[in-house]
């Protein structure tokens, strides 16, 4: 899956920022991932309409990962994945920094 996570990156940044056609961003897929041709076109078509979608999407992975790693460190034994999960389940679509917020309070009240 990270394979898939890191030619998602290369080509919404290709398609976006180096303006690459579209046959650019399905050869790209072509070569780098045992995907089949039609899903790499619907890749590089969902890219085309969705920008920075995939992005995004490895930015709040990464965000999500280092708060779970700093609420461990925190809490040490009183870490519970069940509640980490319940906060960030319970919040819903919110932005990073209030999220970053959110899991500060969960740990100040443990």
């Amino acid at each position: 899956m990270e394979l898939f996570r890191a030619c998602r990156l290369v080509v919404d940044t290709g398609i976006h920022a180096k303006r690459w056609t579209r046959e650019e961003g399905i050869t790209y897929y072509l070569e780098n991932t045992p995907d089949t041709e039609r899903a790499c076109v619907r890749m590089v078509e969902r890219h085309i309409v969705m920008p920075a979608q995939a992005t995004s999407y490895k930015i709040g992975m990464l965000k999500i990962l280092d708060l779970r790693k700093k609420s461990k460190q925190a809490l040490g034994e009183q870490f519970d994945i069940r509640e980490f999960h319940e906060v960030v389940l319970s919040s819903g679509a919110v932005p990073l920094n209030i999220f970053e917020q959110l899991i500060d309070e969960y740990i100040a009240a443990k």
